[in-house]
């Protein structure tokens, strides 16, 4: 534990891109705050394991006064935690409204709260979000309304955040992911996820990893929206 100078605070922490994304944090030798609705207790002594749904204020109280009881600081949030439903606009029902709200706003919203209160009174700290491309680059065929209306609103709160505590020492980015090849996707539809970006191949997830990496190392990034996403973002193909 002695080697721990920064600690990360990483929501959907269990699988996929925010698994990944703790195994990198660790290996740069931050303590890391885990969380996810069903994560498993770890062994790591630099990992503190938080279950519960973000969309609970009580689950944000818990990521932070845990993760501050063991660690006694939070350098960086990683709102990595959320959820995609791909349907038809008047198909969607209001429990896949409540469900999107839940995690990619709510959960954001009371999360982040705790995490600037925080990082206010140390001076200093970097959150990021993960959102999408779908929201500057709608494609044909993947209808997806709820994720460009919430995941939409966290590139607007990056940069107003950002502006907000910027002359505090706190910087506010996001990466804006295209299709990443995680677990989610069978390899079956992997040929036709790869025809929807330009440059014809899925996303891994080392690749997202190593754009959160490089933003917590800018020091003099904040309120970008990093799109990695094979050339989505740049316009119709």
């Amino acid at each position: 534990m002695s080697n721990i100078s920064k600690v990360a605070v990483i929501t959907g922490a269990s699988s996929g891109i925010g698994a990944a994304l703790v195994k990198a944090f660790r290996e740069a030798g931050y303590g890391v705050v885990a969380n996810s609705r069903s994560i498993a207790p770890s062994a790591d002594p630099g990992i503190v394991a938080i279950s519960g749904d973000i969309s609970s204020p009580e689950t944000a109280e818990r990521i932070f006064s845990e993760g501050v009881a063991r660690f006694g600081r939070i350098d960086t949030l990683v709102n990595n935690a959320g959820i995609f439903t791909a349907k038809p606009f008047t198909q969607f029902t209001a429990e896949d409204w409540a469900a999107n709200i839940g995690t990619n706003l709510a959960g954001f919203f009371h999360v982040t709260q705790h995490a600037l209160r925080r990082m206010e009174a140390q001076g200093s700290g970097h959150i990021v979000q993960i959102t999408t491309s779908l929201v500057d680059q709608p494609i044909n065929g993947v209808p997806s309304v709820l994720a460009s209306l919430t995941k939409g609103g966290l590139n607007a709160a990056t940069k107003s955040l950002a502006i907000e505590y910027a002359s505090r020492g706190i910087r506010v980015n996001a990466v804006s992911p295209g299709i990443i090849k995680t677990p989610m996707h069978p390899p079956e539809t992997h040929a036709a996820l790869s025809g929807l970006h330009p440059l014809g191949r899925m996303g891994t997830m080392q690749e997202i990893v190593d754009a959160v990496l490089f933003l917590e190392k800018a020091a003099f990034v904040t309120g970008e929206i990093l799109h990695v996403d094979g050339g989505q973002a740049a316009g119709h193909w």
